[in-house]
């Protein structure tokens, strides 16, 4: 038991640091957002402004990756986030379409090019 322990113990405390407290706070902004109608300039300027940072997040891991993915070349970092980004428009925005083809073209790539 002490060693399942062990190994577990830091997927636990991601949980416990990192998804619960998220998730409170995505509760309360539902409950917050309720009412809101999703045309006002506030709701419009959030999303704008959660998706400027999730634009900048990509970009970042695209252009200066750390850890193992900095061993795959750039230019097919960005050809496989082209071909993501294609296939969300292609199947009616699906965002799980798009991260499993740039994953999938990341993966084939980085299989046939890196050593």
């Amino acid at each position: 038991m002490s060693a399942v322990i062990t190994e577990l113990w830091p997927y636990f405390l991601m949980v416990l640091v990192g998804y619960l407290p998220n998730e409170a706070w995505r509760a309360f902004g539902l409950i917050l957002a309720r009412g809101l109608n999703e045309d006002s300039e506030i709701v419009v300027w959030s999303r704008a402004v959660a998706t400027a940072i999730l634009a900048g997040v990509i970009a970042k891991l695209v252009l200066f990756p750390t850890g193992a993915l900095a061993a795959i070349p750039l230019l097919l970092r960005v050809v496989a986030s082209v071909i993501g980004f294609v296939v969300f428009l292609a199947v009616r925005r699906s965002v799980s379409a798009g991260v499993l083809a740039a994953e999938a073209a990341l993966l084939i790539g980085a299989f046939l090019l890196v050593p």
